[in-house]
């Protein structure tokens, strides 16, 4: 194996970064050769799908009470600093970084040129240093990939320096414990330490260019899937875990954009990203064919089990998380559109699995709407699902990804009123929870009935019928819709126990307006007045 791979030398990341004293650098190998060097180091093996499987260590998803933003002059008066944006000062991430390079001394490490942001407009050249290959198989599969030609004449932009094994000290380096993943905006880097997953990765770079393109470019970014249409009309659908965004967005009359992070400027909703980083908790070919297909040789499975003697993945085990991952970069996938970019989005699709069974499966937004229920980001756990939950719990994330957002969610509603100003553009409330009473009295909707009420609205068969205003969200529902029982489309009359449902609308929205307390004092008065109207 060549130790420079294709590029590059010591000098290199001397100048950019301050490495030196490294042992050998494994320079943008192929993923044929990571997956070598994984298997021989014993820190992956190979299933029979062809996938590598690898463990993430200690942590098996993300710490978001360990991700840290350089407070700076850059960033002081920029970024919304609190519970999720958590400050860090650059003393401290000059001697934390000195730590870790002197722990780098003498060790190999993989290198990866890699870039965010299909449009080339937006084009954000990222260089990954890990210590480990699968983490730099990960870069490969998540990033958008450069020619061999632009390899060789390749800038990066943003650094990352990923160090699993570096074990920070607290009292010494002001973390809040052993792991940290730190992003310095002024000089550009992230540096990741104490864990092994690979989310850091990813998500580092999202959380940058939620501040960079928002804040520098009037471009907004968006924690969503996206696909397009055979007539060139784009849809983005956001919703967070569990509302369906992956399932909705997979449809084989469209191609793929992207499954998570896009950017939308002017004339253009394009994929952030070169790859997809899905779930794969209880999956079947059944439910979701196009992650299970992908999962074959250059995709990464994090944290699975086998069936006992086999190679075969088993998972239904979440005997190590519940949060088992596969990554894979995106021509694993079909019906995908290259480059990933499509033009203004005509549908925007907010998904949310209402458990206490009171939103409409579809509703029609105003703008003043549709920025208060992005700023809301809502949706709901249901008993069950995780440890203590015995009923229904509110879940409020703003823009669908609040933990990845490094400014005001006023900021990004500001710029997605903008965007719809003027325009024809329709956002749909789509609710994929419970419909005829809440979670243990009601059924969940059916997912056929989703599916439809979003071809519907997608192929404009919802322009000319008859829409009622639903009391307290004060919501606008169509009367009928092709393919749904028209009985289901006014959650109030699904219910037996009107009284009932009205007692718990009203408490739904209360826990709206008390979430949206927070964000009063940086909201207009036009947002503001979208907020469901509790009675007394």
């Amino acid at each position: 194996m060549n130790a420079f791979g294709k590029r590059g030398n010591n000098a290199d990341l001397n100048e950019t970064i301050g490495l030196t004293n490294l042992g050998n650098q494994f320079w943008n190998l192929s993923p044929s050769e990571l997956i070598e060097d994984t298997i021989i180091s014993g820190q992956g093996v190979l299933t029979d799908t062809g996938a590598i499987a690898i463990e993430t260590g200690e942590f098996t998803g993300r710490s978001p009470k360990d991700r840290f933003i350089v407070c700076d002059e850059k960033t002081e008066n920029a970024v919304w600093w609190g519970d999720i944006n958590l400050k860090f000062t650059a003393e401290k991430f000059d001697a934390l970084y000195n730590r870790m390079k002197a722990y780098l001394n003498g060790k190999d490490v993989y290198v990866r040129d890699s870039y965010a942001c299909a449009d080339e407009n937006y084009r954000t050249n990222i260089r990954v240093v890990t210590e480990f290959p699968w983490s730099n198989m990960f870069a490969y599969n998540m990033f958008l990939r450069p020619t061999d030609e632009e390899v060789m004449n390749f800038n990066p932009e943003w650094n990352i320096v990923c160090a699993p094994g570096f074990i920070a000290d607290p009292e010494i380096d002001g973390t809040r414990q052993h792991n940290f993943a730190v992003i310095n905006f002024t000089k550009k880097m992230i540096i990741i330490g104490g864990t092994g997953y690979t989310g850091e990765i990813k998500k580092g770079i999202f959380s940058v260019l939620n501040f960079v393109l928002p804040h520098e470019k009037n471009v907004l970014s968006m924690h969503c899937s996206a696909n397009i249409g055979k007539d060139g009309d784009t849809a983005v659908f956001f919703g967070l875990s569990g509302t369906g965004k992956t399932t909705l967005s997979s449809d084989p009359e469209r191609k793929l954009i992207g499954d998570d992070e896009h950017g939308w400027a002017d004339n253009t909703v394009f994929n952030f990203e070169g790859g997809c980083y899905a779930k794969t908790i209880d999956l079947e070919r059944e439910n979701e064919p196009q992650i299970f297909d992908a999962i074959k040789y250059g995709a990464i499975l994090e944290n699975i089990g086998f069936y006992e003697g086999t190679s075969t993945p088993n998972y239904a085990d979440v005997s190590i998380t519940q949060n088992t991952r596969v990554s894979y970069p995106i021509h694993h996938i079909d019906n995908t559109v290259t480059p990933s970019i499509g033009g203004a989005p005509k549908n925007i699709f907010f998904l949310t699995c209402d458990a206490f069974g009171v939103l409409p499966p579809i509703s029609r937004l105003t703008k003043e709407q549709a920025m208060y229920h992005f700023m809301s980001g809502y949706t709901a756990k249901v008993a069950g699902t995780e440890m203590g939950i015995t009923e229904p719990q509110t879940t409020f994330s703003a823009g669908f990804g609040a933990a990845f957002l490094p400014l005001h969610p006023a900021k990004y509603a500001e710029l997605l009123g903008n965007k719809l100003e003027g325009s024809d553009i329709k956002v749909w409330l789509i609710n994929t929870g419970w419909s005829g009473g809440s979670h243990g009295v009601g059924k969940r909707m059916k997912l056929s009935f989703t599916r439809a009420m979003i071809t519907a609205a997608m192929n404009g068969e919802l322009d000319n019928v008859e829409f009622k205003t639903q009391p307290i969200f004060e919501l606008s529902i169509p009367t009928s819709c092709p393919g749904v029982p028209s009985e289901i489309l006014n959650p109030k009359e699904t219910w037996s126990d009107k009284a009932k449902f009205d007692e718990t609308a009203n408490s739904l929205a209360a826990k709206f307006v008390a979430n949206f307390e927070k964000f009063e004092a940086e909201s207009s008065e036009a947002i503001l007045s979208a907020a469901p109207k509790v009675m007394a």
